[in-house]
């Protein structure tokens, strides 16, 4: 972590500027084309249709077998899953996708053959190291693997282990217990997200799995519901319950809503302060062990899942902004740190020397690495400079 500070970085000063973000823009801009064209491509090649391949022949397609394998998106794509992505143009990366297998949650590049698709990612913050599970809004027909991947232990990317291997004495259960939602359920009469959890307390729904899937029902209770004003945000707490004849012990993870954050926009600047109150909040809670049976046992803070609708745009800038916030001292380190090693070098080579000190690009660029699309417009980017400002103002406020 960088020393905390109330002084600016000089790179945040020098880069939070138009004429840098616009070079910034067009060079990541770029690079996630070249990314796109693999993705088509490996849409092209995976797609039984003559006439789909037809349709999205590309204007170039690369012959390089490897660079087309390393962003491929086969998996999300077939004719099987597709009907499972709320968008058709956003699918997981195969080699980062999240797959909920039997036993675990595991990452698709180390995943043995089966397990249920999900439209996830396993994503690392590169400036401050911890995981999340980047996703679009669960569907109806996906709402039972998306609550069974909340309900599963994690087998952690970072892990050389296989997940089939009994952990290690002292090793700490890891499992989701924070879904934090960027987007309200409808946004201005279109169905964003769909609601996987009764909205009375007390209240319990039955979660079927989807057709031709063998596993038991799912008993969804609201425990607890409370709104949380200065962070703008709905705090729930939510047990899981699979229907069987052998009863076992719920799992309970906490709901954090945050909406009032539009599609494809920005938060207003009058709501940015709380942001900052819910950012710092995502993190108490999911540190938070109270509602938790024998918390003794349990990772101290497990991986986060973050939605907004598609998962790529809000999403992206959400787990940004926390990156860098946590670098600077801002939000704690990750309590379980990944291993000291980078992020996997991109195919694409480095980002070129007029954005090497700039965080903010080279944050972006790395999750783009792990979930398509990530961050999706200029002004989510240039929201990011501003908030990582406000914070240092905000810091350095607080300290006369």
């Amino acid at each position: 972590m960088l020393k905390a500070s109330s002084t600016v970085p000089e790179w945040l000063i020098h880069c939070n500027s138009p004429p840098h973000i616009a070079a910034a823009t067009q060079i990541l801009s770029h690079r996630e084309g070249s990314r796109a064209n693999a993705r088509n491509e490996s849409r092209r090649r995976t797609h039984p249709s003559a006439a789909h391949r037809l349709v999205h022949l590309l204007p170039f397609v690369s012959d390089n077998a490897d660079f087309i394998n390393y962003y491929s998106v086969s998996v999300g794509c077939s004719a099987l899953n597709e009907v499972s992505n709320r968008y058709s143009d956003i699918t997981p990366y195969d080699r980062t996708r999240v797959v909920v297998s039997e036993d675990a949650l595991d990452k698709g590049d180390r995943a043995s053959l089966g397990g249920r698709y999900l439209n996830a990612n396993w994503v690392r913050e590169r400036a401050g190291g911890k995981w999340w599970i980047a996703t679009q809004a669960p569907l109806p027909r996906t709402a039972h693997t998306f609550l069974s991947a909340i309900s599963k232990p994690i087998a952690l990317p970072h892990l050389s282990a296989a997940p089939s291997e009994a952990p290690a004495i002292g090793q700490k259960i890891s499992r989701i217990r924070t879904v934090v939602q960027l987007t309200q359920n409808l946004e201005s009469g279109m169905r964003k997200a769909h609601v996987y959890f009764p909205e009375q307390k007390g209240e319990s729904w039955e979660i079927v799995p989807e057709d031709g899937r063998h596993a038991p029902s799912l008993r969804v209770t609201l425990l607890e519901t409370k709104r949380i004003d200065d962070a703008l945000c709905i705090q729930s707490t939510v047990s899981i319950e699979p229907l069987t004849t052998v009863r076992s012990e719920p799992t309970v993870f906490r709901h954090m809503l945050y909406g009032t954050w539009p599609d494809h926009g920005v938060p207003n600047e009058e709501h940015r302060s709380a942001l900052l109150r819910f950012v710092r909040l995502v993190d108490e809670v999911n540190r938070d062990l109270s509602s938790q049976p024998h918390p003794e046992d349990l990772d101290p803070d497990p991986p986060i899942i973050v939605n907004c609708s598609a998962g790529v745009g809000r999403t992206g800038a959400f787990i940004a902004l926390c990156s860098l916030l946590r670098v600077y001292g801002f939000l704690s380190l990750p309590a379980s740190p990944p291993v000291a090693s980078p992020l996997t070098l991109s195919p694409l080579g480095p980002l070129p020397q007029e954005l090497e000190d700039d965080l903010v690009a080279q944050e972006i660029d790395a999750l783009r690495e792990q979930r398509p699309g990530m961050v999706q417009k200029q002004d989510q980017m240039v929201f990011i400079y501003e908030m990582l400002m406000a914070a240092f103002a905000e810091r350095d406020g607080s300290r006369r």
